[in-house]
C-alpha cells in the first residue's frame, strides 16, 4: 500500500460488475440500502459473455417495474428450442406455456442489459457505482471481513463495509482471498467462441448441432450468429496446431450452409477460448463476507442457465439481507440463510448438467461417426406435452426467487 490511499463507508461493498453484482446492488438500493458496487473494467463491452435473459430474471424485472422500457433494449426473442442431432431436427423446449410474463428467452447482448441495471439503479442516491476500481484484498478486522483494498487509476482505496459480497466471477479473487474450501465436479469438455455474418435464409431460433466428434451452438445476433464450438477438455492446444482451417471445417460440417462463411475467421484473435468449469464453495460464507453467482458456483454453459442462477442468488440475498443491512450488519445465520435457500438449485443444476457433460456431450466428441439421436429425444420431439418439462428446467430453474423487498428511501449513515 502507499500512502495516498483514500477511503470510502458504505453498507453493502459488492465486488464485481456483472449481472449478479449489478441486479443486487439495484434490489438493494431500491430497499434502501447504501450500497457500492466495484467494477474493474471501463466499461460493460466485453463480448462472448452469457447473453440469455432467462423466463426468470424477466420476471424479476418486471416484478421491479421495469419491464416495459426493458423490453424496448435490443433483443430477440426466442420461443423454443431445437436441436439438429445426426440428421434429425428435434425440438427440445417449449417456452409458450410457461406460468410467467415473458414466454421466452431474450437474448440480449450482455452490455446492453448491465447497462440497464446500471442506470436504473443511479436513480437512488444511496447507489454508487465505482468503475475501473479492482478489488485486490479483503480488510479484515477481529476475525471478520470489515471492508475490501481496491486498486484505481487515482490510487489505492480503502472500502469499508458492513457486507461485502464477492459476485467477481468463476475466477473470483477475493474467493481466492477468503481461502473457503471448493467442491471441484469437473467437466470434459472447453468452449470456442466466435461469430459469423448471418442471412436472413438462415432462420431465426437458435440451433444445437450434435453429430460425430462436433457439437456447434449458434444464438442469433440479427446480423451475425454467435457460435460456440464445443471441444475436448485442453484441447484448444492441439487445435490450433492443426491450423485455423480445422475450427473452419469443423463449423462448415456441423452446419454446411455456414461453409462459405467460415473464411470471416481470418486468425485465431476472432476465437475466444471458455475454460469451462463446474465448482462450488461448501461455504459461500465468513463473518462479513458472503459469495453469489459464479464466485460462489461456476457452472457449465448447458443450458445458459449460469447467469440466470446467479440473478436468482441476487434476488435471495436481498430479500434475506436488505432488512438487516438497513440496521447495520447482517449476522452469520442470516448469511448462512442466503446459502440454504441457493444450495439446493445450485446443487440440482449442476448434477443435471454434469450428468450431460458426461453421458453425452464426452461421448459424442469422443466419435467421429455419424450420430443418431437416442428414442428420448426422438420422442421428445415427437410429444409437444413433454417440451414443457426442459423448458421449464432452463427457463424458470429450480426454485425461482420473486422480489419480496419494498421499495424505500435510503437510510442516512451516521456520522
Amino acid at each position: 500500500m502507499t500512502d495516498n490511499i483514500s477511503s470510502i463507508e458504505t453498507g453493502c461493498c459488492i465486488v464485481g460488475g456483472g449481472p449478479a453484482g449489478m441486479m443486487l446492488g439495484l434490489m438493494l438500493a431500491r430497499a434502501g440500502v447504501e450500497v457500492t458496487v466495484l467494477e474493474k473494467h471501463a466499461d460493460f463491452f466485453r463480448d462472448f459473455r452469457g447473453d440469455t435473459i432467462h423466463p426468470s430474471t424477466l420476471e424479476l424485472v418486471y416484478e421491479l417495474g421495469l419491464l416495459p422500457e426493458f423490453l424496448t433494449r435490443p433483443h430477440e426473442e426466442v420461443r423454443h428450442l431445437n436441436a439438429v442431432i445426426g440428421n434429425a431436427t428435434i425440438r427440445v423446449a417449449d417456452f409458450t406455456h410457461l406460468p410467467t410474463h415473458c414466454r421466452f428467452v431474450a437474448l440480449m447482448p450482455q452490455w446492453e442489459f448491465l447497462n440497464f441495471l446500471a442506470v436504473k439503479a443511479a436513480n437512488y442516491p444511496n447507489f454508487r457505482l465505482l468503475m475501473e476500481t479492482e478489488a485486490i484484498d479483503l480488510i479484515e478486522e477481529s476475525g471478520r471481513v470489515a471492508g475490501v483494498r481496491a486498486r484505481t487509476s487515482q490510487g489505492e482505496l480503502a472500502l469499508r463495509a458492513d457486507l461485502v459480497v464477492g459476485a467477481d466471477g468463476r475466477h473470483s479473487r477475493m474467493r481466492d482471498r477468503a481461502g473457503l474450501p471448493v467442491e471441484r465436479l469437473g467437466s470434459p469438455i472447453d468452449v470456442l467462441w466466435m461469430r459469423l455474418s448471418r442471412r436472413p435464409s438462415d432462420g431465426d431460433e437458435p440451433l444445437g448441432r450434435i453429430n460425430g466428434g462436433r457439437i456447434l451452438v449458434m444464438l442469433n445476433r440479427d446480423s451475425y450468429w454467435q457460435c460456440a464450438l464445443v471441444i475436448r477438455k485442453d484441447g484448444f492446444e492441439a487445435i490450433k496446431k492443426q491450423g485455423l482451417g480445422a475450427v473452419q471445417e469443423a463449423i462448415a460440417r456441423g452446419a454446411p450452409y455456414m461453409r462459405d462463411r467460415v473464411g470471416e475467421l481470418t486468425s485465431w484473435d476472432d476465437i475466444k477460448l471458455l475454460t469451462v468449469a463446474v465448482d462450488r464453495l461448501t461455504q459461500w460464507h465468513r463473518p462479513g463476507l458472503l459469495f453469489i453467482g459464479d464466485a460462489a458456483h461456476a457452472m457449465s454453459p448447458i443450458g445458459g442457465v449460469g447467469i440466470n442462477l446467479a440473478i436468482q442468488d441476487s434476488a435471495a440475498a436481498a430479500n434475506i439481507l436488505a432488512a438487516a443491512l438497513r440496521q447495520g450488519r447482517p449476522t452469520d445465520a442470516q448469511l448462512e440463510a442466503v446459502q440454504r435457500r441457493r444450495m439446493l438449485p445450485t446443487r440440482i443444476i449442476q448434477w443435471l448438467q454434469v450428468t450431460i457433460q458426461n453421458r453425452v456431450i464426452g461421448p459424442v466428441l469422443a466419435k467421429d461417426s455419424q450420430i443418431e439421436a437416442p428414442w428420448q429425444l426422438r420422442l421428445l420431439g415427437r410429444l409437444p406435452l413433454l417440451q414443457r418439462i426442459p423448458a421449464r428446467l432452463v427457463g424458470m430453474g429450480i426454485r425461482p426467487e420473486h422480489v419480496r423487498t419494498t421499495a424505500l428511501p435510503p437510510v442516512p449513515r451516521a456520522p
